[in-house]
């Protein structure tokens, strides 16, 4: 599958992301507020990821910019983007964000996917600080240690002792989470972060068989069977992934998996929930290619997920811009996560 980002169009893709992550509003707030002195600014509790709409799109958005500087650097606004991220990402603006996860509702606020995303982030910058000339990446890292450990504390209570997934197309699933934490702590040599998440994932959904769900729903990011499909072509060997993968969908070439085989209508890009249906579009894209890749040639499903692969891609990457606030505070992730990958 041919990648879609020239330099021209990954520029595109931070100046987006350097708006978002500079904007106030607007914004959407999520706290459990218990009090008129607890209704204050996003900003003064959660410093570094304010902005681009809500907390989890605000952190992905860094990432965006920072994936783009380590892989792009010469592009037109890297010096600005760099500025930008001395700016936000501070000790004391990260020691903020971290003190509130370690209160009362740190322990599920957030969680999984903007957790997730705050490891990704986490690994992108520990990897560019360990190459040569990555010195400011090792500052901000260095800054966002804190935050870092205390999710992944946190992380980790949860996933010893979470007893079911949540199969979900949006934000809550537990799949896609597992998936870029599974990513970032092997990048970074985390075994005990690979080790606790990958038996989650197996007391999960390693028995599940037949699937029968009815996707997409109307506000559906994520596929959940993809996904699910994702994590755990990443936790099982490849023997054992193949079993696993035709006594989950045995029947991937019958006619009612078209709608997961084929690119659904976009109805309205700049709703919200419109704009969930376009990033889908994206994140099958990039399940579908990671399904292929996974299987051997000759595998009944490999053409169906190269196909599906490409179409879907061709879909998803119509709208990433153009549409509004909805689509732009966070589509250009799920279009980078496509090509360019999450480390």
């Amino acid at each position: 599958m041919a990648s879609r980002l020239d330099d021209d169009t990954a520029a595109r893709l931070l100046s987006v992301a350097l708006e978002n992550v500079l904007r106030d509003h607007p914004v959407h707030w999520t706290h459990l507020i218990s009090s008129d002195e607890e209704l204050v600014p996003q900003s003064v509790v959660h410093p570094v990821f304010a902005r681009s709409y809500d907390w989890h799109s605000c952190v992905h958005q860094t990432w965006l910019i920072v994936r783009l500087l380590r892989t792009r650097p010469t592009l037109a606004e890297a010096v600005r983007a760099a500025d930008v991220l001395d700016t936000l990402l501070t000790v004391e603006g990260c020691e903020t964000e971290a003190e509130f996860f370690r209160g009362p509702h740190g322990g599920y606020w957030e969680r999984p996917y903007g957790w997730a995303w705050l490891f990704v982030l986490d690994a992108e910058l520990r990897l560019w600080a360990s190459q040569l000339g990555g010195e400011r990446a090792g500052t901000w890292a260095d800054a966002l240690r804190p935050l870092t450990e205390v999710l992944r504390t946190r992380w980790l209570e949860w996933t010893a002792k979470a007893r079911w997934p949540v199969r979900s197309g949006v934000h809550s699933n537990t799949a896609f989470a597992a998936g870029l934490v599974l990513d970032s702590a092997q990048a970074v040599g985390d075994t005990e972060l690979v080790d606790t998440t990958t038996a989650a994932v197996l007391r999960w959904y390693g028995s599940d068989a037949g699937y029968g769900g009815f996707e997409p729903n109307a506000s559906d990011f994520l596929s959940p069977a993809l996904t699910e499909i994702d994590v755990m072509r990443r936790v099982l060997p490849a023997p054992a992934f193949l079993d696993w993968l035709s006594a989950f969908l045995p029947d991937l070439e019958a006619p009612r998996w078209s709608v997961l085989r084929e690119p659904v209508p976009v109805d309205d890009p700049s709703d919200p929930h419109g704009s969930h249906i376009s990033g889908l579009m994206l994140s099958r894209a990039a399940a579908w290619r990671s399904l292929a890749a996974a299987l051997p040639a000759g595998h009944p499903y490999r053409a169906i997920a190269e196909d599906s692969a490409r179409t879907h891609a061709e879909d998803g990457w119509r709208y990433v811009f153009g549409y509004g606030y909805a689509a732009d505070h966070w589509l250009g992730t799920f279009a980078a996560y496509l090509d360019i990958g999450a480390l």
